[in-house]
């Protein structure tokens, strides 16, 4: 079961999932979406990097609580640059030593609300950080609503060379990246919403339904109807 609500940092989600007593390697994969997470998984914390392919853990806990950080939003909490973490799933004594790690994973282990005890741990780490970059937030907004990236370097002053460079530290990869996987995200939540095919890669941005199937090969290694069918069931 899995379960989501928005946290109280900007833009950040706090989420749960517990698997059920058959869950096993063939767990349904987690697609790449541009967002990183701090993860409680059965006693452990975990960091999960910006994906740019489909996750599935080889051997799943069975209790999860996370914070999902939007694109580029995680590095200044995290104190990582997001290229660091890039397709990585990472234990934070990883980056933040052995001993802080344990003793904040007992403090969210041992709290009644496991969830709401990671969200307060992320909202202490958040106020001593660096503010995110409003350039970049800028960026994000204008390619989550389809903008190309010509456009959000135009529009935000940075330039495209200057743009990719700062991507990498804020996203863990280059503007277009980012584009391709923020679209691909809207056409499959048109896809599960029961949009057709060839109606949601137009809705999405992408040339046609050819090409919205070629991406979701490229990114995630699964066919939009594997994707539809798994939505269904889930």
């Amino acid at each position: 079961m899995y379960e989501e609500r928005a946290a109280r940092l900007d833009g950040a989600v706090v989420w749960t999932r517990t698997l059920g007593p058959t869950a096993g390697p063939s767990a349904r994969p987690v697609l790449p979406d541009g967002c990183m997470d701090l993860i409680w998984a059965d006693g452990r914390l975990l960091v999960a990097g910006p994906d740019t392919r489909a996750y599935v853990p080889e051997i799943p806990a069975v209790v999860y609580a996370g914070v999902r950080f939007a694109p580029g939003e995680a590095p200044g909490v995290l104190g990582a640059e997001a290229s660091e973490l890039r397709d990585r799933h990472v234990d934070l004594a990883d980056l933040w030593g052995a001993r802080t790690a344990r003793r904040l994973a007992d403090e969210v282990t041992g709290a009644a609300d496991r969830a709401a005890a990671l969200e307060r741990l992320v909202l202490r780490r958040a106020a001593g950080a660096p503010p995110p970059d409003p350039l970049l937030r800028a960026v994000v907004a204008r390619l989550r609503a389809g903008g190309t990236v010509g456009a959000a370097a135009a529009e935000t002053g940075l330039g495209v060379r200057r743009l990719h460079r700062r991507s990498l530290a804020a996203f863990g990869y280059g503007p277009k990246t980012l584009a391709r996987i923020l679209r691909l995200q809207r056409a499959l939540a048109l896809v599960t919403a029961g949009v057709p095919y060839a109606a949601a890669a137009h809705r999405a941005g992408c040339t046609d339904q050819a090409h919205l199937a070629r991406e979701m090969r490229a990114l995630t290694g699964m066919t939009l109807t594997a994707y539809a069918a798994g939505s269904r069931s889930a």
